[in-house]
C-alpha cells in the first residue's frame, strides 16, 4: 500500500529577497514586490535602505511598494559631527552587511555599519581592499577589517579593480550592485587563490537585469576575454573571469520572488530520512539558486525524487555515505551533515572552510552537536566527516542553537528517528524563517 505524501509550500528565497529588495531601493520610481521572505534578516535590509533614502509600504504578507532613491544611497554629510553618519544596523544578517558594504560606497555621504551577536567578528576587509581606489574611505572603529566601521564617499569613480572571493562571493555581489551607479564604466576581476559560493553571484547577477541594470560577463578564452551568457557560468577561477558594467540605471518594475531552494532542503532531507514521502511545491527546477544541490546530493545517496511539474518529491530510501565538495552550497552542509547519520557508511564534506565565519563556526558546532545523537564527526582544514551510528530512538537531546538559524533548522531532522529534540533558543530561525516550526511541526506527525 502506497504511503501518502506530506505536501509542503516552499518559503520565498532568502538570497533573491534580499537582492530583489536592493535593486527595488536603487530604482527611480515605485516597484511592487510579491513573495519576499519576511525575516529578521531581509528586515535588516529594508531597515537599513530606508536609513539611506529607500520607502517600503507592506501591502500584505510578503507584498510590499518600494519606493526607489532618486539619486543612489544617502548618507550623513561628509565632514560633519552632526547630524551623525546614516545608521545601518544590520543586526545579525552577514548578507545584508556584505552587500550593503558596497551599495554604501556608490552613495554620497557617510554610513556606518554595525551589527549584533558575532557580526563584528566576521570579517569586512576585502569590499574595503576594492573600493577604496575608486575613492571611498572606510574608517574601521575597533578592529581593523571589522565592523564597525563608517563609509565615507562621494560615489565611485570608473575603472579597473579585482575582487577576492576566498570569504565570501557576498563580497562581490555588493561590488556587482554598487557598479551601475559608479561615474565611469567599471571593470571587475577576478583575484586571490579561489572563489567560493558561485552561486549566490549568479542569482545577483539575475537581480540585476530584471531590474534593467545588466553585466557584461567575460570569460578567458585564448588569449582574450570574450562575453558569455551569466546563466552558463557554473563556476568561477581567479584571473579567468571578470564583469563590464556602465554607468545606468535601476529601472523600477513588479516582480515575484521564487522559492527558496535552501529552507526547501529541510523538507527536502526529510523526505528522504524519515518514513513518508514529502513534496515540496513552488521550487524553479531551473533555478540558478546553488542549493538546488540538494537534489543531486540526495540522488548520490540513493534518495528516490520525482518531479511532477508542480513541485517535487523526495521519498525514504535507504540512503549510503557520499564524498562531496559543498563550496559552491555551503548553506546545504548543516542539512546534508544530519541526513549524513541516517546514512549507511561515511560521508565527507569539502570545500566550505568558510563555514567557520559564518553565524556560528559551523563545523565546529556540527561536531558538537552531532556527538550528541552518538555519531562520530571528524573536522578538518576546509570539511567535516560523519561516520554515523544507531540513532538512539526515544532518547531526549538537548541541542544547542550556537545563535545560528541553520543549527536548529537542521538538527530538528532527528526527531523523523524517534528522538525528542529540544533547542535553547528554537526562535532563532525567525533569522531566516519565521514559519518554521509551523510548517514542519505537520512533517514530524506524519512521519509518525
Amino acid at each position: 500500500m502506497s504511503v501518502r505524501s506530506i505536501r509542503v509550500q516552499a518559503p520565498a528565497s532568502k538570497s533573491l529577497s534580499h537582492r530583489a529588495l536592493i535593486c527595488a531601493a536603487l530604482a527611480s520610481g515605485e516597484s511592487r514586490l510579491a513573495g519576499v521572505l519576511e525575516s529578521q534578516d531581509t528586515a535588516r535590509t529594508m531597515g537599513c535602505l530606508t536609513a539611506c533614502g529607500a520607502r517600503f509600504e507592506r501591502r500584505d504578507a510578503g507584498c510590499f511598494v518600494v519606493t526607489g532613491m532618486a539619486d543612489g544611497p544617502v548618507g550623513g554629510p561628509l565632514g560633519a559631527a552632526e547630524p551623525a553618519p546614516a545608521d545601518l544596523n544590520v543586526g545579525e544578517s552577514g548578507t545584508t552587511c556584505r552587500l550593503l558594504a558596497g551599495v554604501a560606497a556608490a552613495g554620497r555621504g557617510s554610513f556606518r555599519i554595525h551589527g549584533e551577536g558575532r557580526m563584528h567578528q566576521r570579517p569586512l576587509a576585502e569590499p574595503a581592499r576594492a573600493l577604496s581606489p575608486l575613492g571611498p574611505r572606510y574608517r574601521f572603529e575597533e578592529r581593523p577589517g571589522f565592523p564597525p566601521v563608517v563609509v565615507e564617499t562621494e560615489g565611485l569613480s570608473g575603472g579597473r579593480i579585482e575582487v577576492r572571493l576566498e570569504e565570501s562571493s557576498q563580497y562581490l555581489s555588493g561590488v556587482l550592485l554598487a557598479a551601475p551607479l559608479a561615474h565611469g564604466p567599471l571593470t571587475i576581476g577576478l583575484g586571490g587563490g579561489k572563489a567560493v559560493s558561485w552561486p549566490y553571484v549568479s542569482l545577483t547577477l539575475q537581480a540585476m537585469s530584471d531590474f534593467g541594470a545588466p553585466v557584461v560577463v567575460e570569460v578567458l578564452d585564448g588569449d582574450g576575454f570574450r562575453p558569455v551568457e551569466y546563466a552558463s557560468v557554473t563556476s568561477a577561477e581567479p584571473g579567468r573571469l571578470r564583469f563590464k558594467v556602465v554607468p545606468g540605471r535601476y529601472r523600477a518594475r513588479d516582480l515575484r520572488v521564487e522559492g527558496d531552494w535552501s529552507n526547501a532542503s529541510y523538507f527536502l532531507a526529510a523526505g528522504a530520512v524519515g518514513h513518508a514521502p514529502v513534496r515540496v511545491a513552488g521550487l524553479r527546477r531551473d533555478s540558478l539558486q546553488g542549493d538546488r544541490a540538494i537534489l543531486d546530493i540526495l540522488e548520490r545517496m540513493g534518495a528516490r525524487i520525482n518531479w511532477d511539474g508542480e513541485g517535487v518529491t523526495v521519498a525514504p530510501s535507504r540512503l549510503h555515505g557520499v564524498d562531496v565538495d559543498m563550496g559552491a552550497c555551503p548553506d546545504l552542509v548543516p542539512t546534508m551533515a544530519v541526513a549524513a547519520c541516517f546514512a549507511e557508511g561515511p560521508t565527507r564534506i569539502s570545500g566550505v572552510a568558510h563555514l567557520r565565519i559564518k553565524e556560528s563556526d559551523r563545523l565546529a558546532a556540527l561536531a558538537s552537536e552531532l556527538a550528541k545523537t552518538g555519531c562520530g564527526v571528524e573536522t578538518f582544514a576546509d570539511g567535516l566527516m560523519v561516520i554515523p551510528a544507531p540513532l538512539p530512538r526515544g532518547a531526549r537531546i538537548g541541542f544547542r542553537s550556537h545563535d545560528d538559524h541553520r543549527m536548529v533548522m537542521a538538527p530538528a531532522l532527528f526527531a523523523l528517528a524517534g528522538m525528542t529534540t529540544v533547542f535553547d533558543n528554537p526562535g532563532c530561525v525567525a533569522k531566516s524563517f519565521p514559519g518554521f516550526w509551523e510548517d514542519f511541526g505537520p512533517v514530524v506527525e506524519g512521519q509518525a
